[in-house]
């Protein structure tokens, strides 16, 4: 397969439903997760229930964020970015379902956006839900935490940093000014599910467009992974750019192995002249 069958998928199935995953940000310098083999390319991120249920896990998880925050927020949309957006006004994209978590999407212009795993420019208290933006949270562990705030560290994904061989039993992890309860960033954690009222407008969408395109997602997440069983149930055409193996392989109509930013803009280019 190649671009022009790409381009002849999408004018074809001219309602897209475009699903997005981390190789669509890496281009803005945010690290992935997987290989592609579609494994874990570093220790697999914190589990939901360990965050919750330990103290000791949330000094850790927050300690490393207060390190790779101000560096994932100066992120920038690329050119995958900005070829869906032209593709959106053009009236290609139907929905665009995304699995990131850091907003770039609408940073480049793009309307028709569902945050499938949240968003980390948000905090959420999850004693009285109330949601707040990140950056003030920032700004306490800065103050409570001086130590940790000029420490070097290797980013990590989605605003994470490694931080080994430091001990965390004194970092002071801020409460909900509202209610005193625990904080947590407004993302899907692994082990944690998937806000109901999203994965329902995101199935409605799918189930309305002519074809999906999932772009730079190995799919082992069945978050993502749904959506091309459920296209597959009702027989809607599905295509893939992605560099490596995918869990829905068996289930694309083609599937170009490649970057995601070698055939967006030229793909972006071609729909919209």
């Amino acid at each position: 397969m190649n671009v022009h069958d790409l381009i002849r998928f999408v004018e074809r199935n001219r309602r897209l439903f475009v699903l997005t995953g981390a190789g669509v940000s890496t281009g803005s310098r945010i690290p992935d997760y997987r290989d592609a083999e579609g494994n874990w390319k570093r220790p697999a991120p914190v589990q939901y229930r360990d965050f919750v249920a330990s103290s000791a896990t949330r000094r850790r998880y927050w300690a490393r964020s207060l390190v790779g925050w101000p560096w994932f927020r100066q992120a920038r949309p690329n050119v995958n970015h900005r070829a869906l957006t032209v593709m959106e006004a053009a009236g290609w994209v139907h929905q665009l379902v995304t699995q990131n978590v850091d907003r770039l999407h609408q940073g480049a212009g793009s309307k028709k956006v569902v945050d499938l795993h949240g968003r980390l420019d948000t905090v959420v208290c999850l004693k009285c839900g109330e949601r707040s933006p990140r950056d003030p949270l920032q700004r306490q562990l800065e103050k409570q935490n001086p130590e940790f705030v000029e420490r070097a560290a290797e980013m990590a994904p989605d605003g994470d940093a490694y931080l080994e061989g430091v001990d965390f039993g004194g970092f002071r992890v801020p409460s909900c000014e509202s209610c005193g309860g625990m904080l947590k960033p407004d993302v899907v954690f692994f082990g944690e599910g998937v806000p109901r009222e999203r994965v329902e407008a995101s199935r409605d969408a799918l189930l309305s467009s002519d074809g999906l395109l999932v772009l730079g997602s190995s799919l082992m997440v069945y978050s993502g992974f749904r959506f091309c069983r459920l296209a597959a149930e009702h027989q809607i055409p599905m295509g893939a750019i992605n560099l490596g193996r995918t869990r829905a392989d068996d289930l694309f109509d083609f599937k170009l192995e490649a970057s995601c930013e070698s055939v967006l803009p030229r793909l972006a280019e071609s729909l919209a002249g």
